[in-house]
């Protein structure tokens, strides 16, 4: 039997996260592991069971779900982070993408949404809901992005922003460098000189970057 990924829940509406729970246990590959009415006990859970993924409100007691994504994310960085919350607006988007949060769906979603988000975050992919990424994609083309990060896209060349587009879709080395008909190598050089340019660490902190400039995530199904 294939092992399952285990989840954990910090919602603080009792109703809410037992159907949140009941959805998770229809799904194949997942197990809740833990249930969080707080921020504070979601941080202290995933610390405790160091869980593959949180599912995470935004608005609870005792801690945030804003500091309780950064505080998970500084004591377990491979821990995944799904926000579900009623707030759609792009400074919350913008806020959650920031402390870490690897996928941002809104609580009006479908059940397949859900499902999707779910897959789609657990396969290491950066997820945000529809209704979000549109959102998102305006305020950008409005003028959302900073002089800063303009000033540090400009600095790569257009290989380098080809390639930093495939890889917050999700696509590894290997695979870009056969769509692109280069080697592996060249992949490598490409992606340690723009993740340096624009100061980044790891694909995470690329795949929300893309999110915050408005570029659109492809969604793979997880393999």
């Amino acid at each position: 039997m294939a092992e399952k990924y285990s989840i954990v829940i910090a919602e603080d509406h009792t109703l809410l996260r037992e159907g949140l729970k009941s959805l998770l246990q229809s799904l194949p590959n997942v197990q809740v592991v833990g249930e969080a009415s707080d921020g504070q006990m979601a941080v202290d859970i995933c610390e405790r069971c160091k869980p593959d993924m949180v599912i995470m409100d935004l608005s609870m007691p005792r801690m945030d779900g804003l500091k309780a994504t950064k505080a998970i994310k500084r004591r377990n960085p491979h821990v995944r982070v799904l926000v579900l919350t009623v707030h759609g607006a792009n400074e919350y988007v913008y806020s959650a993408l920031s402390a870490g949060a690897d996928g941002y769906m809104l609580k009006d979603a479908t059940n397949e949404e859900f499902s999707l988000a779910i897959q789609s975050v657990l396969g290491g992919k950066a997820y945000l809901s529809p209704g979000i990424a549109a959102d998102v994609v305006r305020g950008y083309l409005v003028g959302g992005a900073s002089s800063e990060s303009v000033n540090e896209w400009s600095q790569l060349t257009a290989r380098e922003q080809e390639i930093f587009q495939l890889i917050s879709e999700g696509y590894k080395n290997r695979e870009i460098a056969d769509m692109l008909v280069v080697s592996v190598k060249t992949v490598e050089k490409h992606r340690s000189n723009l993740m340096q340019k624009l100061g980044l660490h790891s694909a995470a902190e690329l795949r929300a970057l893309a999110l915050e400039r408005g570029m659109e995530i492809k969604r793979h199904a997880v393999g």
